[in-house]
């Protein structure tokens, strides 16, 4: 049996730079022509083009090799944890959603998900390189496909931002309270968060941990998750007195993250808010929302601001990145799927349909939201890149923490509370 720990120092904090993926349909294995094969997939876009994109893939791979593709689709916050039920009871799907850190490598350790090292074609691994693999690797084997880079950030509305008089995005914490309170004066709310789903919550205590942490902290804590270090403490302050401020949306310990137009990327999409921290699927979701269901056009992008006590880089950047994983016993026409749609003409296709950054750099072209190339521009700039640390942390601790977040921003809990119940998680 691997050791956990050890697994996520080797899969924490990667080299920067834009994940190279393209490649050519084929490889190895079990997915010929006249097989009758089907492999069956989950993937969580329930709607639109995304759904859309899955289908005529699949269908395109189908008629290539012979080989069928079920799909199921299944709500983005739902998707864990009916991965990890189907998983432990013996009925997963051979190709399923991947995000990296400890999450992954639970999996791995838990022999629930299939090498693809010598399965990827020589194309694919020469498109991509070895460094843009390296976030779904485990031990120096890769357990899965990257399709797209998230990293995270603040969208904001500059329309509203127009409306309140606020002439620029701001650049530190100053200028954010500053611009929250011009959004109060002006009658819009500052900030939407989707605090029902945890998560979304809980980004705002990983930022201030990224920039109130040094870098050499945030690697330890990849391979020891725990919070020793008094950066965690004031991380948690940080986001406190934040939080005194008022500055989120009415109703935002209800509020769900991505689902229906009171959600809060549905408050950004229909001018009822003017910020999210979120990652950079966002755009795509606010389109889905929008009355139209088109990109917002004023939809806007900036890193989340410096702090005046941070040790961290106030350039780093914290994010993920969506991928696809094999079941061990899928056959290896599933890893034939993977290499298939990381052709060129798929990833572009991935990255229209999802209005996201695809993780082919031969696809980046395809990406005018101006919104993402403001992502991407700081991403290839960053000097250096962490997981979210639920995702870096697996899923005990990393639920641990989310829910101590949310318990702070509900009144219930406080800085000292997220450090105690991460601690005590990583000791089980």
């Amino acid at each position: 049996m691997m050791n956990t720990r050890s697994i996520r120092a080797v899969m924490a904090i990667g080299a920067v730079g834009v994940l190279a993926l393209t490649g050519c349909a084929g490889g190895g294995g079990g997915g010929g022509e006249g097989d009758d094969q089907t492999l069956t997939f989950w993937h969580n876009s329930t709607t639109g083009p995304g759904q859309e994109f899955w289908e005529t893939a699949a269908a395109d791979f189908e008629a290539e090799s012979g080989v069928t593709i079920d799909i199921q689709t299944v709500q983005n916050e739902d998707m864990d944890g009916k991965l990890q039920t189907a998983l432990n009871s013996g009925d997963a799907p051979d190709i399923f959603m991947a995000r990296g850190g400890g999450k992954l490598a639970d999996v791995v350790q838990a022999g629930q998900a299939k090498d693809l090292t010598d399965l990827i074609t020589d194309e694919t691994r020469e498109a991509v390189g070895e460094a843009a693999f390296s976030s779904l690797s485990v031990e120096g084997k890769v357990y899965g496909m990257p399709m797209s880079i998230l990293p995270g950030g603040i969208y904001y509305n500059e329309a509203l931002f127009e409306q309140a008089g606020i002439a620029e995005a701001p650049t530190t914490f100053d200028e954010l309270n500053d611009a929250v309170d011009a959004l109060k004066a002006a009658g819009i709310q500052p900030i939407a968060l989707g605090a029902k789903d945890a998560w979304p919550a809980a980004h705002w205590y990983y930022f201030f941990a990224l920039r109130e942490c040094p870098q050499e902290v945030m690697e330890e804590a990849a391979s020891n998750p725990s919070f020793e270090d008094e950066c965690w403490l004031k991380a948690g302050e940080a986001l406190e007195e934040f939080v005194s401020t008022e500055p989120f949306n009415e109703g935002f310990l209800t509020t769900a993250a991505q689902q229906g137009a009171g959600s809060s990327a549905g408050l950004i999409a229909n001018g009822q808010a003017a910020m999210e921290l979120m990652g950079a699927w966002n755009p795509g979701v606010i389109g889905s929302l929008t009355p139209d269901q088109q990109p917002l056009e004023t939809l806007k992008w900036f890193p989340f601001p410096a702090t005046d006590s941070g040790e961290g880089d106030p350039a780093a950047m914290m994010g993920g990145v969506d991928g696809y994983s094999c079941h061990i016993d899928a056959p290896d026409s599933c890893a034939d799927f993977l290499n298939f749609v990381m052709q060129q003409e798929y990833q572009e296709a991935y990255a229209e349909a999802f209005v996201t950054l695809p993780a082919s750099q031969d696809a980046q072209g395809v990406v005018t939201d101006p919104a993402l190339q403001d992502v991407l521009a700081a991403y290839n700039e960053a000097p250096y890149v962490s997981v979210w640390l639920d995702t870096l942390f697996g899923q005990n601790v990393g639920n641990a923490l989310n829910v101590s977040v949310v318990d702070l921003l509900a009144g219930q809990g406080d800085a000292q509370a997220i450090v105690d119940a991460v601690n005590s998680a990583a000791a089980r």
